[in-house]
């Protein structure tokens, strides 16, 4: 027979059980200083900007080429592309607001209307009047939305697997939990490393490039103090899609559509309907790659932007 005593030390040890693993994944911010001193690369660069500290990299010589990551990637995304191409190009890339050391902006307006007014700002200030552009995911749709926008200002526009039309289909698991009413709230205390890596291994294609170093980048920058706030603000976006999709139409720039066959966040029919919608395009798709095909398979991809770009 249990006492009262016994009752209550049963009561504790039942509720460690259950708290216990979510004790072990919260995760306190990690302060931007401590990001840069990891990730900081030695071509970074930092620009005050819409109450900001932008971290970009601007290397190479050539005619710009502008390159714009994903949802919780980096500029470390481009990193096989940039080695490749800073031969031919100068190479500018940047962490967009509310991801990498970047972080946040003051208004927790993450829309592609203002992205495509924080990328205006920013070339405006290298003094940068025209360029090619790439992007990826939301680079993407940042990249064709300012196409759209600013058309004498883009030369060739690439798209990797973009953002742009609204998917029918469930989003992405880290989407749909971040939205959900109570979880969701405990995404800003709680990130478990191995739901990134789980992240990771639906965007690869090929598993085996999903090493403990990316896995490692990808939780930390998540971590930067203010960046899960901004995480959360994106994922309760409206379902209606926020982009303009009526303005692909209008681009008339030359386009390259890459786009992994084994891509399960943004499915390759959306590559044909980019295709279908953009007169002056042309599709690659890569055979089992993944949502990242810039960074799965840097060369290969980097060749083929690298005859775009030529004219070849």
């Amino acid at each position: 027979m249990i006492g009262k005593s016994g009752k209550i030390s049963l009561i504790i040890f039942a509720a460690a059980l259950v708290l216990a693993p979510i004790a072990v994944n919260i995760h306190c911010d990690i302060p931007v200083e401590k990001i840069k001193e990891k990730y900081a690369i030695p071509e970074s660069r930092y620009m005050k900007l819409q109450g900001m500290q932008v971290h970009y990299a601007d290397e190479g010589k050539g005619f710009p080429l502008v390159l714009i990551h994903g949802t919780s990637s980096s500029l470390h995304t481009w990193d096989g592309w940039t080695r490749k191409l800073k031969k031919d190009f100068r190479i500018i890339r940047m962490d967009i607001p509310a991801y990498g050391i970047t972080g946040p902006n003051r208004t927790n307006d993450y829309s592609p209307s203002s992205y495509v007014a924080f990328l205006k700002e920013f070339l405006d200030r290298l003094g940068i009047r025209k360029c090619h552009i790439a992007g990826n995911s939301l680079g993407g749709g940042i990249a064709w939305s300012f196409t759209a926008a600013y058309p004498d200002m883009i030369s060739r526009l690439i798209l990797i697997d973009s953002a742009g039309y609204f998917r029918h289909t469930s989003p992405p698991l880290v989407f749909r939990i971040t939205r959900a009413p109570v979880i969701g709230a405990l995404t800003r205390y709680l990130t478990p490393r191995y739901f990134v890596k789980k992240s990771l291994l639906e965007v690869y294609g090929d598993d085996s490039k999903v090493t403990d170093e990316l896995i490692d980048r990808y939780h930390d920058m998540a971590l930067r103090e203010g960046n899960r706030d901004a995480f959360i603000a994106r994922a309760k976006m409206t379902n209606v899609n926020p982009y303009e999709t009526a303005n692909i139409k209008t681009i008339s720039v030359p386009v390259l559509i890459m786009w992994g066959s084994a891509d399960t966040w943004i499915a390759p029919e959306y590559a044909r309907r980019f295709r279908n919608d953009l007169k002056n395009s042309r599709l690659i798709m890569y055979e089992g790659i993944g949502h990242v095909p810039m960074e799965e398979i840097p060369e290969k991809t980097a060749g083929d932007a690298g005859k775009f770009l030529r004219g070849v």
